[in-house]
C-alpha cells in the first residue's frame, strides 16, 4: 500500500507558487491500490552520485541549448502532459522553424511568454512566441481549420504575430466537424470499454486518411471536386451511425464554409517537405514538437488506449517527409511523476485521496479538455521503454516542486509477474497490465520549497538524489529539470 502522511502546509491556493498541498489535507491519507505492490526497497538517505550528473549552473543552459544538432526533437515520455511545450518555446529562441508532425488538437501545450501571460496551444508549434521563428504543420498533423483560426485569432488578439510565420503542409488531412461527432459517437457504442478520447475527432480523420477517403489541405485549392469528396465521408458515417444527421442542405452549409476557410488558409499553404529539406539544405535549425506521447504511440502505447497517430521517433520522419540521417538529438520530456488522461493502464496510479493531492498540487486538469488527470508515481518501467524505443540523448524532468512537501517519495522501479518473475520490458497484453506488481524504491523528500531554485548544486540534496537515481535508472541524462511554470523556472545540469 503507497502511503503519503504528515505533509507539511506550505500555501492555501493551488494555483499560487510554490505548489503545495495545503489545503487538500486533513491528516494522514492512505493510497489504496487496485492490484498487490512488490515490499518497496528504501533508497539510504546518502546516495553515490551517478556518473551522468554534473553540477549545473545558469551559464550552461545556453550551451546545452547550442550544442543540440541542428534537426532535434521533443517527445513525451509518458501518456502526455509532461510540459513540452514550455521546453519547446525556451528551445525555438535558437531555432529557425519549430514543427509538428502528427495528432492535432488533442494535443495541448501550454507555455507563457516574457510577462507570464499563458497560452494554450493545440494545433500552432509553441515556437510561435519567438518573433523570429517560423512554425510548420507537417503532413501527419490533422488539421481542424475551425480550431486553427480560432488559435490564430487568439495568438493575434494578444500581440503574437502569425502573418508569414505559420505554413500548413498541404499533405495534411483536414478534420471536419463531422469528425467530432463521429468521435463522440464510437465512445457512446463502446459503453463500459470507452477509451476515453479527448472527443476531437482525431481517430475518426485518421481512419479515413488510412481507408483512403480522407480531404487534404490540397484539395481545397480544388473546389469542382471538395464537394463529392465530402459527400462521401458525410455519406458513410450516416449510413454507419444512427442519429448521424446529414442532407443536402447539410453538405450545402460546409462547402459554402470551407470556400470561406479555403480562401483564409491559402497564404498558409505550402509544400512543408520541400520547405523543412531546403531549410536542412540551408543549415537551418529545426526543432521537431511531438504531440502526445510514447505511451500513446497507435503501435506502442497501451493499446487500444492510445491515440491514432505515431508519437514516438518514428512519426518524425512521416510526419514531415524528412530522412531519419537528418535527425539528431531527442529530448525526452517527464514529469517527476506520471499522470494519464481517459481510460486505460496505469501501473503507478495512486487511487483515492492521494492522487487528488498530487492532482490539485500540480494543477493536474487538461489543457485541451479540462478532465481531470489520474496521478501516480513515476514509472521507470515505461520510461526506461521509452526511452529504449526513442533513442533519447536527454530528458526534461518536469514539475520537480510539486513533489516538495512530500515526507517521501516512491518510484516504481520494475514490474514483476504475480508469481514474482521479473517481466523485461513493457508488456503489450492489457490482461498482463492489469495483472502485474510494481517494485518500488522509496527515497527521502526534501521537503521545501525549490521553485525559485536555478542553479544544480542549490538544489536539496535529497532533490539531486531523486533526480539522479532515475538518471541512473534511465541510463539517459537529465539536462533540464523544471521548478514551475514560468519560462524561467528551469534547472540547466
Amino acid at each position: 500500500m503507497n502511503n503519503l502522511s504528515s505533509f507539511t502546509t506550505l500555501d492555501s491556493n493551488p494555483l499560487s507558487k510554490p505548489r503545495s498541498f495545503g489545503p487538500y489535507l486533513h491528516g494522514p491519507i492512505h493510497l489504496q491500490r487496485p492490484r498487490n505492490v512488490v515490499v518497496c526497497s528504501v533508497k539510504p538517505s546518502i546516495a553515490t552520485p551517478s556518473p551522468l550528473s554534473v553540477s549545473g549552473s545558469p551559464n550552461q543552459g545556453l550551451s546545452r541549448i547550442e550544442s543540440l544538432t541542428q534537426v532535434s526533437g521533443v517527445l513525451g515520455c509518458q501518456w502526455g502532459d509532461e510540459g513540452k511545450g514550455k521546453l519547446v518555446d525556451i528551445l525555438a529562441q535558437h531555432f529557425d522553424i519549430v514543427a509538428r508532425c502528427q495528432g492535432g488538437a488533442n494535443a495541448g501545450h501550454t507555455i507563457y511568454n516574457a510577462e507570464g501571460k499563458k497560452f494554450a496551444l493545440h494545433l500552432v508549434p509553441s515556437g510561435i512566441l519567438n518573433e523570429e521563428t517560423l512554425c510548420v504543420i507537417g503532413n501527419g498533423v490533422v488539421v481542424h481549420l475551425p480550431g486553427l483560426f480560432k488559435e490564430i485569432d487568439g495568438l493575434e488578439s494578444n500581440g503574437v504575430s502569425c502573418k508569414g510565420r505559420i505554413l500548413v503542409s498541404d499533405r495534411a488531412h483536414l478534420l471536419f466537424d463531422f469528425h467530432q461527432v463521429v468521435d463522440g459517437l464510437r465512445e457512446s457504442e463502446l459503453a463500459k470499454s470507452f477509451i476515453g478520447t479527448t472527443k476531437r475527432g482525431i481517430g475518426p480523420c485518421y481512419s479515413n486518411k488510412v481507408i483512403r477517403n480522407g480531404i487534404r489541405v490540397s484539395d481545397l485549392r480544388y473546389m469542382d471536386t471538395f464537394p463529392q469528396k465530402l459527400d462521401l465521408l458525410l455519406s458513410d458515417a450516416a449510413a454507419r451511425f444512427r442519429g448521424f444527421d446529414y442532407g443536402p442542405h447539410v453538405l450545402k452549409e460546409e462547402v459554402e464554409k470551407y470556400k470561406r476557410f479555403a480562401e483564409r488558409l491559402e497564404p498558409f499553404i505550402a509544400d512543408t517537405v520541400l520547405v523543412v529539406n531546403e531549410a536542412i539544405s540551408e543549415k537551418k535549425k529545426i526543432l521537431v514538437e511531438g504531440g502526445q506521447a510514447t505511451m500513446l504511440d497507435i503501435d506502442f502505447g497501451t493499446y487500444p488506449f492510445v491515440t491514432s497517430s505515431s508519437p514516438s521517433a518514428g512519426g518524425i520522419c512521416t510526419g514531415l517527409g524528412i530522412a531519419p540521417r537528418v535527425l539528431g538529438d531527442l529530448v525526452g520530456v517527464v514529469k517527476a511523476y506520471t499522470t494519464r488522461v481517459g481510460s486505460g493502464p496505469f501501473p503507478t496510479e495512486i487511487l483515492g485521496k492521494g492522487g487528488d493531492l498530487l492532482r490539485f498540487a500540480g494543477q493536474e486538469f487538461g489543457t485541451t479538455t479540462g478532465r481531470p488527470r489520474r496521478c501516480g508515481w513515476l514509472d521507470i518501467a515505461a520510461l526506461r521503454y521509452c526511452c529504449q524505443i526513442n533513442g533519447f540523448s536527454s530528458l526534461n524532468l518536469t514539475k520537480l516542486d510539486v513533489l516538495s512537501d512530500l515526507p517521501e517519495i516512491q518510484l516504481g522501479v520494475a514490474y514483476k509477474k504475480t508469481d514474482g518473475t521479473p517481466i523485461r520490458s513493457f508488456p503489450a497484453d492489457l490482461r498482463d497490465l492489469e495483472q502485474l506488481k510494481v517494485e518500488y524504491e522509496v527515497l527521502p523528500g526534501w521537503k521545501s520549497d525549490i521553485s525559485s531554485v536555478r542553479n544544480y548544486s542549490d538544489l536539496p540534496k535529497t532533490a539531486r538524489q531523486y533526480v539522479e537515481r532515475i538518471e541512473e535508472l534511465a541510463g539517459v541524462p537529465i539536462h533540464y529539470i523544471g521548478v514551475g511554470p514560468g519560462r524561467d523556472a528551469l534547472i540547466y545540469k
